[in-house]
């Protein structure tokens, strides 16, 4: 893959992000997000890249095939075209990955929540002289207290970002 390539070369030409970040007047976090497959370089970028890298464009992409200026070009669009598509499903995937456990984390607190409502508190009730139940009740009153305090938060946080996560159309 590109991301992969980038670097590859550019540790055999023994440069470092930062160097590589200097012939291509881009900041270094351009260079680690391309070669983390964050994003990617423009055709325009690729090129320069090709030339500060001493490689050609196809080595870049993965190719040894030698084409025409006019080809290679169109070729470079093609292939970047097929990588922002890749890059776009990923961060669906994890957009509905991370909407997945934002509900969850919903419906895990609400049921949490009812469940104490329903136990109404029962270690209160409990015989604290006996070293076992004391630690059980001291141990069950913790969480609820707990959960009491950080379980709102925490349910904004998850519905926020439900509707952070949700397709836009």
């Amino acid at each position: 893959m590109l991301s992969e390539n980038i670097k590859a070369v550019r540790k055999s030409k023994g440069l470092s992000q930062q160097e590589l970040a200097i012939r291509l007047n881009v900041v270094r976090q351009t260079i680690s997000k391309w070669e983390q497959g964050l994003s990617v370089p423009d055709s325009d970028m690729l090129i320069s890249m090709s030339e500060a890298l001493e490689t050609p464009v196809s080595t870049l992409l993965g190719e040894t095939v030698i084409e025409t200026e006019a080809d290679n070009l169109k070729a470079i669009s093609e292939k970047l075209e097929v990588i922002n598509l890749q890059l776009a499903q990923r961060k669906n995937a994890e957009r509905k990955i991370l909407r997945g456990l934002c509900i969850s984390l919903c419906v895990v607190i609400t049921a949490v929540f009812v469940i104490l409502f329903v136990l109404n508190s029962p270690y209160l009730g409990w015989d604290f002289s006996d070293p076992e139940t004391a630690v059980a009740g001291t141990v069950f009153h913790g969480f609820e207290w707990l959960f009491i305090r950080l379980a709102p938060v925490i349910l904004l946080g998850a519905i926020t970002g439900i509707f952070l996560t949700r397709r836009k159309m």
